[in-house]
């Protein structure tokens, strides 16, 4: 990769190539447990800027840049009261569109309130999750995007934070050859279930693969023989700009999407959103044939009120991300890491904060990789050059062509075929 992609590609601030082209969508900014009506104002660092995020009198979320427009001061410290915040400094308080409402250290006469604003975004909130854009235009913001997970009401959203630039975090996702020496690098094919979703990588660690571009973004579908003679796909996506959809589900029954949200260049935030009629993702409740968990649960490393104080797990480079020696040498995990989401969290953080993509030797195993990158550069330098809109701000409901998930098709069926065949046997969610 030239070093002008890879800058373009993994810079995400105020006037950056990517970091504008994000900006032109909506993005998960937290979910909405986390502000609380007349609550406590929380930090948000999206995109290199700083942020707050509060919920006022009526219920309406508010995200502001964090800076009081009068002389700086943090509203962060300020009381959130009465529908609006106000600054403890000298006590204007603004309103979530970022209106002056008081300005009580002023007399009367000389009240200029009407001519003030802090910077404000446009919020949106769907089934427990918060949505800002931050694009230029904020009076004709294009609609929510339709990311079918999201719009199931009962869906299960987590979010965990890791240090690293968001592109390499969101390949992790889109790399499915991994899964078979990260994850499940220690198991033999009986100790799984026959129905187990991720027996067929057990029994074949090689897959062969099928990338497509599509109007979301791309497709990939990892395949390899199954003991039965079929052909076992493993098919997901990436959505533009930060969406990828896993493949450790089951294609019929659960939607899952996952968006990966530069905090700045060096940090990012998983928003893992999922729901469906069956028990859950096999990834995160997978047992042996003996019923024994095959991963552990991570543990959250307690919250503090600081720009990169949410969602941070207790185990990370400092102690080597939990990393049990015997366990790696006892074929126990074959990372010696006991959770699934943290064996990523380790691999993808331990190329530092931004990866030195000069080092790469990218094999065909990483076609899906490649030919995302190369979709991303293309759409954020149309949009740099001649304004051209993302796909996803146009046609929102482009989204609900992807799904994602394992299923055994016959063997001589391709990619393009085995996939509709299993879209119009899957449930749906539409969120009407």
């Amino acid at each position: 990769m030239k070093a002008e992609d890879s800058i373009d590609l993994t810079r995400v601030g105020p006037g950056t190539v990517m970091g504008e082209y994000m900006r032109q969508h909506w993005l998960p900014a937290a979910l909405s447990s986390e502000v609380a009506t007349d609550g406590d104002p929380m930090r948000l660092l999206i995109l290199g800027e700083k942020l707050l995020a509060f919920r006022d009198s009526e219920g309406r979320v508010g995200i502001l840049d964090h800076r009081c427009p009068h002389r700086c001061a943090s509203l962060f410290l300020g009381r959130n009261e009465e529908s609006g915040i106000r600054c403890v400094y000298h006590g204007w308080k603004f309103d979530v569109n970022g209106k002056c409402l008081d300005m009580p250290n002023m007399p009367e006469q000389r009240d200029f309130k009407e001519k003030v604003r802090a910077k404000a975004y446009q919020t949106a909130e769907r089934n427990g999750l918060i949505w800002v854009y931050m694009g230029a235009d904020q009076k004709s913001p294009p609609a929510l995007p339709h990311i079918e997970a999201n719009l199931i009401a009962d869906s299960e959203i987590w979010c965990l934070q890791r240090e690293c630039n968001w592109l390499q975090a969101l390949e992790g996702d889109i790399d499915t050859s991994h899964v078979g020496f990260l994850h499940v690098g220690s198991l033999k094919a009986e100790d799984l279930p026959d129905d187990h979703p991720m027996r067929p990588t057990v029994l074949h660690r090689a897959p062969e693969y099928e990338v497509r571009a599509t109007d979301w973004g791309a497709m990939y579908g990892g395949y390899r023989p199954n003991d039965d003679g079929q052909t076992s796909w493993r098919v997901a996506h990436f959505m533009f700009p930060v969406w990828t959809q896993t493949p450790n589900t089951k294609f019929a029954s659960r939607a899952i999407a996952r968006a990966w949200v530069p905090m700045d260049d060096n940090h990012s935030m998983l928003f893992d959103i999922s729901g469906g009629t069956d028990e859950g993702n096999p990834a995160y409740i997978a047992t042996r044939r003996t019923g024994e968990p095959l991963f552990e649960k991570f543990e959250y490393a307690p919250r503090t009120t600081d720009w990169y104080g949410r969602w941070k797990c207790r185990d990370d480079a400092h102690n080597d991300w939990g990393i049990d020696r015997d366990s790696q040498r006892n074929h126990v995990q074959f990372t010696g890491i006991a959770n699934i989401t943290i064996q990523d969290q380790a691999v993808t953080e331990s190329m530092g904060p931004i990866t030195d993509h000069a080092h790469e030797h990218l094999s065909p195993s990483d076609q899906m990789i490649a030919r995302t990158r190369r979709l991303l550069l293309s759409a954020a330098r149309a949009w740099r050059q001649n304004g051209e809109q993302p796909p996803g701000s146009k046609r929102p409901e482009v989204y609900m062509g992807a799904r994602s998930g394992s299923f055994l098709e016959d063997r001589s069926i391709k990619l393009e075929d085995a996939y509709d065949v299993q879209l119009k046997k899957a449930t749906r969610w539409t969120g009407a």
